[in-house]
């Protein structure tokens, strides 16, 4: 692509502070579903909240997180496309950037770990899982805060 050819959803997010301001809040409502679905499935996961049956709100709160992933993942990547150079040369999208890579590989590792299968289906909550679940909770708030922190430097 040439340095001057820009994709059409760029130029009119450019144009429109309108469009601009509907994407931005779709991202936005896009990170408090994944953080929405997935910080209570991370705590229940850790062992809080006993008397809530794992089978019955994991596989809701994992849909509910990986509708939000795909939204926040659409939408981050049109905001970035508006001024991708300006990104990243940001620290903190940098920052961002690398914990979500690591969130993305803990949802690998979870999916493909059978003890993980197992707790959510109601079996025994494994050091392994509480550990991962414990990971996730502290990436996905961090990448929440290395996102505001985006606009500040």
């Amino acid at each position: 692509m040439a340095a001057d050819a820009i994709w059409f959803g760029a130029a009119w997010l450019r144009a429109s502070p309108v469009a601009y301001i509907f994407v931005n809040a779709s991202h936005i409502l896009s990170i408090g579903l994944i953080l929405g679905a997935i910080l209570p499935l991370d705590l229940r996961l850790m062992g809080a909240f006993r008397s809530v049956p794992l089978n019955l709100i994991g596989p809701f709160l994992l849909r509910c997180a990986m509708t939000g992933v795909a939204l926040a993942f659409v939408t981050g990547l049109w905001l970035f496309s508006v001024a991708p150079a300006d990104y990243l040369a940001n620290q903190a999208f940098l920052v961002k950037a690398g914990l979500l890579a690591v969130a993305i590989f803990n949802i690998g590792f979870q999916h493909v770990n059978p003890a993980f299968t197992r707790a959510l289906r109601g079996g025994p909550l494994t050091a392994g899982v509480k550990l991962s679940a414990c990971a996730s909770f502290i990436l996905w708030l961090s990448i929440l805060v290395a996102g505001r922190w985006i606009g500040f430097i």
